[in-house]
């Protein structure tokens, strides 16, 4: 079933109680209606993998800066980068939609409407606008820089049974985690309350809802990640059950993949992103499995990376620069991470800052990466 709602700009309740059942990041891991015919699910088997060993990671040096931002336990998200250079990011320790700007060195918070430290997925629109999802206070805002001015669409909220009292149900937020704009400039996020991939037709302030599962789940798929390939079709993923789904547009007919059964067993898809020739990227946490999708061949190709240090496992940021070139933050080596995928080869970058748990990666106009480094506070760049 798919649902439409009229965009609202009021959110109506308070500081929830339900926050300590929701999957709402990776730091805080360790979160009237029309009928509609529902998107066809189809589930396959695991698919086998070609496995790459990891071979002995070299090491580059790069130019790093790293920028403490002015509270400490801000709990910085993924950042996003404007034509002028400008670095967009949360902070959910302190509930500030944020920026950068390198050439003065000079960081500015806002504190977003109604908002309740739940900025996570964060995008900048062809105009320099900002989309972003607010977890806790439940909808998609968009901020204006030039104009200074917020606007929000709030999402409906789903019940649960409460856990602690089965006579008794639970409202949460639907709890929108990552979106990403499509070429007609709509808004598609994972919801991860809500077991949907939902769309924002920006035109018109209306949202429609595509389920996952037929009967509806809640909170037990958890899509996390999502992206747009060059063919405008809609890639996420999973993380309750480690699987990669797609969603036509023009159809809403849903399919998802489950990855080799050792990587679907042992970890949790996070990030995903579609290079410029059309494959599908994901990273993997709690594992060091950086992994390829063929949508042609329906194949999955794992990239095993190289762990050198101890700590916290997985790969979170993602982003692809080329077909060739994917790079990604390993938390356990304190590094960015560059694959080769024509010689199957990784280097690392290691970052100045020790034990920083890099997270969110983007690119700049100038070609360098911006990452945030969660346990220290910290901004960084890379200039490789």
């Amino acid at each position: 079933m798919a649902l439409t709602l009229n965009k609202t700009s009021q959110l109506r309740y308070q500081r929830p109680a339900w926050r300590y059942l929701l999957m709402l990041g990776l730091i805080l891991l360790l979160s009237a209606c029309r009928d509609t015919p529902p998107p066809t699910n189809h589930s396959t088997e695991p698919i086998p993998a070609n496995v790459n060993q990891p071979a002995d990671v070299a090491q580059a040096n790069g130019t790093f800066n790293e920028y403490h931002v002015p509270q400490d336990k801000s709990g910085l998200m993924r950042p996003a980068v404007d034509r002028t250079g400008r670095v967009w990011f949360g902070e959910m320790g302190q509930n500030y939609l944020a920026s950068f700007e390198p050439e003065s060195k000079k960081f500015t918070q806002i504190h977003p409407p109604h908002g309740q430290a739940g900025i996570m997925g964060l995008i900048v629109a062809p105009d320099d606008t900002i989309w972003f999802a607010e977890q806790y206070a439940d909808y998609i805002g968009h901020y204006d820089p030039r104009t200074r001015h917020f606007t929000t669409y709030s999402l409906p909220q789903v019940t649960t049974p409460d856990p602690s009292n089965p006579k008794q149900t639970l409202s949460l937020p639907s709890a929108p985690n990552e979106l990403v704009m499509d070429q007609q400039g709509n808004i598609w996020f994972t919801e991860m309350n809500a077991d949907s991939i939902g769309k924002l037709e920006v035109k018109t302030g209306r949202f429609t809802h595509y389920p996952l599962s037929n009967p509806r789940t809640v909170q037990k798929l958890s899509p996390y990640g999502i992206t747009l390939d060059k063919n405008g079709t809609i890639w996420f993923t999973q993380s309750g059950e480690s699987k990669l789904g797609r969603l036509d547009p023009s159809t809403g007919a849903i399919h998802v993949y489950t990855p080799p059964a050792s990587a679907q067993q042992t970890s949790v898809l996070m990030e995903v992103h579609s290079d410029p020739a059309g494959m599908i990227w994901l990273t993997t946490f709690n594992t060091n499995d950086l992994l390829q999708f063929d949508p042609h061949k329906a194949s999955f190709t794992a990239y095993a990376v190289p762990l050198t240090g101890h700590g916290i496992q997985g790969i979170y940021g993602l982003i692809a620069t080329s077909a060739n070139d994917i790079w990604a933050t390993v938390a356990v080596s304190n590094a960015i991470a560059h694959l080769n995928v024509h010689t199957k080869t990784f280097t690392y970058y290691p970052i100045p800052t020790e034990n920083c748990t890099p997270l969110g990666i983007s690119q700049g106009p100038d070609k360098s990466f911006w990452f945030t480094e969660s346990a220290t506070n910290q901004l960084g760049q890379l200039i490789p």
